[in-house]
């Protein structure tokens, strides 16, 4: 395939286009991408990738056509598929089947949580130590057996030198932390507040088992947008006209997962007796769901870089309230404190997330209204 520079000459918005005196611009345009040409399996993924290297429907003009998707049906349609030499199907794109069964592991996190949090119930002292180290572990994979298949699975990738993984670690690290947080989190900073922490202090039990829970509307909320944006992808005739109506779609999706990890929030709350920290936790699934929904579908930075501000926010409240005990530092604390005081200890992860969610939400709202973001099914083995 051909880089953006090789393309620019052709396509390149404000660029010269096509030459003059060439009779057939597109078969120049497919010479250039012939292997993606001959390889595609339908044409919205020649619709996708032109795109990404920059030709938009104004410039699919100059090559004679309506739009980018009408340019990719003639390329896809003019090429032989892997050259057997056999004219080429008809220009139609199948929606993907919907394997619902493969969003059956998203409710292991919640059931899990759900038998560690009644083991902590009936347990005391070093077994009490016992049951939660195992059940942290065995939530953690379980989230990590709900990722691997279906909606939110991040795309394969082929090998990749050292340096280049530290993006895909990352948020990994960042969500360890945010979890961790959630539950150990505001207890802790409280108790510092009032000068402790003498001894132990409480946990959120409640928000982290629905957020847990949570993992299954954050898949089915996934596989819905992915089958609802993959059809509006079939039926679209335009880049722009594609984009807005992905839009609704992916804040319809996103309202509704927020909606049920509000339920989630309230039935926790209620069935262990604990008051539901709905600003903290619920901006923390929202930023985790936006998180996953951009890895899923190749965009791996800027979450990331929205997972480690935030974790980095967290951090830095609880290391000022901290360094406000040394002599003469006093003043560190006052602006966790204030926001403490006014709005209660979840005020900072609430503020924290919610601003990282909201940063997401915005790219999400660029990136995932693009053809190219779909080019595939997510999730599909």
């Amino acid at each position: 395939m051909t880089d953006v520079g090789e393309l620019d000459h052709l396509s390149t918005p404000g660029g010269p286009g096509p030459r003059r005196g060439a009779a057939d611009p597109v078969k120049t345009l497919m010479h250039q991408h012939r292997d993606l040409c001959e390889h595609a399996v339908d044409p919205l993924e020649i619709a996708a990738a032109l795109e990404a290297h920059g030709l938009t429907d104004r410039t699919a003009a100059r090559f004679r056509h309506r739009d980018v998707f009408s340019l990719a049906e003639e390329m896809y349609a003019r090429v032989p598929r892997d050259g057997d030499g056999s004219p080429s199907r008809p220009a139609t794109v199948d929606v993907p089947p919907e394997h619902w069964a493969w969003e059956l592991p998203a409710l292991l996190p919640g059931a899990l949580s759900a038998a560690t949090v009644i083991g902590l119930r009936f347990t005391e002292g070093r077994l009490h130590l016992v049951v939660a180290a195992l059940g942290t572990v065995a939530v953690a994979l379980g989230l990590r057996a709900a990722l691997a298949r279906g909606s939110l699975r991040a795309p394969a990738r082929g090998p990749v030198r050292a340096p280049a993984r530290v993006p895909s670690i990352a948020p990994v690290a960042w969500t360890g932390w945010l979890l961790g947080y959630a539950v150990l989190g505001d207890g802790l900073l409280r108790a510092a507040l009032d000068g402790g922490p003498d001894g132990s202090w409480p946990h959120a039990t409640a928000s982290v088992l629905a957020l847990t829970l949570a993992c299954a509307p954050a898949v089915w909320c996934a596989r819905l947008f992915s089958v609802s944006v993959r059809r509006k992808l079939a039926a679209s005739r335009g880049l722009r006209e594609f984009a807005s109506s992905v839009t609704p779609v992916l804040l319809g999706a996103f309202g509704l997962f927020l909606c049920a990890v509000g339920v989630l929030l309230a039935l926790c709350g209620a069935l262990l007796g604990e008051p539901a920290e709905y600003a903290g936790a619920g901006a923390l699934a929202a930023l985790l769901l936006l998180a996953r929904l951009l890895i899923t579908h190749g965009s791996r930075r800027a979450p990331a870089a929205a997972l480690g501000t935030a974790a980095a926010a967290e951090a830095m409240a609880m290391a000022l309230v901290f360094a406000g005990r040394l002599p003469g530092c006093s003043i560190l604390a006052v602006p966790v404190r204030t926001l403490a005081d006014g709005w209660g200890a979840d005020a900072v992860p609430a503020l924290s997330c919610a601003l990282a969610a909201l940063t997401l939400l915005a790219h999400a709202v660029r990136t995932l209204t693009r053809a190219s973001s779909h080019a595939r099914p997510p999730g599909s083995p």
